[in-house]
């Protein structure tokens, strides 16, 4: 039996749902190594070995494109390297799933100014209410709220949102994985100034951890979902995304013994409903793939 057909043998949802896991597990990870060498040190650890990987896997042909073409992979690397460094940084601060669910507002928000439906927007707004749930802007006094990781979270969100258009575009002017592998390397070099500070104290447990958060955030949801969007409609794929936020918070009790308060795990509730609403009934045309809905900033 062949490679294809070993993997058309595994239902497309149960790839998405392994990528998925595995993106938000690969974050709890980085959340240990975020302490011993510094959120820059941890994303450029990812974001490089990660790179490595793709670029032997994948072999990308670099002569030959437009300069329309670099200008897109620039961009769309640029935009991964910050996305990245930015979500690290917030996970520093805050509970992984409180971090997710948050910066869950960027796709969600594009996605709805771009089908235009008023369901659309009210489910935005009700993502919204959840987002002040889960941040706890209600129940903890205003000095005492995490002011910079909400900030921090709702940036990321900006980079989720730019990074969809980017990833669409990147999509149309490169073959298969070159346009990512390319803007892997372009996003390591943009987090060099903040990660290389920090490789002097490196440990052989930390570039192992470095590893570990590449394979299980970059190379395996990038290959699994590859594999699963050749057979799943844009409809479940969605609904499927939608249970980033709550994989999130399982990776980070299981993980990381970090508990989320009733009000945040209704809070959370509330922006997987919007997100099933949005990603999951909004069949958009063709210029909008499913793959422009995929990664995450995990």
């Amino acid at each position: 039996m062949s490679r294809a057909s070993r993997s058309d043998a595994i239902p497309a949802p149960v790839l998405v749902l392994t990528g998925i896991v595995s993106i938000q597990f690969g974050a709890a990870l980085a959340v240990t190594l975020i302490p011993d060498i510094g959120a820059g040190g941890s994303v450029l650890l990812r974001l490089g070995i990660g790179a490595a990987v793709l670029l032997a896997i994948v072999r990308p042909r670099w002569r030959g494109h437009s300069r329309r073409a670099w200008l897109t992979v620039t961009a769309f690397g640029v935009t991964l390297g910050l996305m990245n460094f930015v979500f690290y940084s917030t996970l520093a601060t805050l509970p992984i799933g409180v971090a997710v669910t948050i910066e869950f507002l960027g796709p969600l928000s594009l996605a709805a100014f771009l089908s235009r439906r008023w369901l659309d927007g009210l489910a935005v707004l009700a993502a919204a209410a959840g987002v002040v749930l889960i941040s706890e802007a209600l129940s903890v006094p205003w000095a005492d709220l995490d002011h910079r990781g909400v900030a921090l979270a709702l940036l990321t969100g900006v980079f989720w949102a730019t990074y969809v258009v980017l990833s669409g575009r990147t999509g149309l002017v490169f073959a298969k994985l070159d346009g990512l592998a390319i803007a892997m390397v372009i996003a390591t070099v943009v987090v060099l100034p903040v990660g290389l500070p920090s490789a002097g104290s490196w440990t052989l447990t930390d570039i192992a951890k470095g590893v570990g958060i590449a394979v299980l955030s970059s190379v395996l949801p990038y290959s699994l979902e590859l594999m699963a969007l050749r057979r799943l409609s844009t409809a479940v794929f969605g609904i499927l995304l939608s249970l980033e936020p709550a994989v999130a918070a399982a990776a980070g009790l299981l993980v990381l013994g970090q508990r989320l308060h009733l009000a945040q795990l209704v809070g959370m509730v509330l922006v997987v409903l919007a997100s099933v609403i949005i990603m999951g009934t909004n069949r958009r045309s063709v210029e909008d793939s499913p793959s422009d809905l995929t990664e995450t900033g995990g």
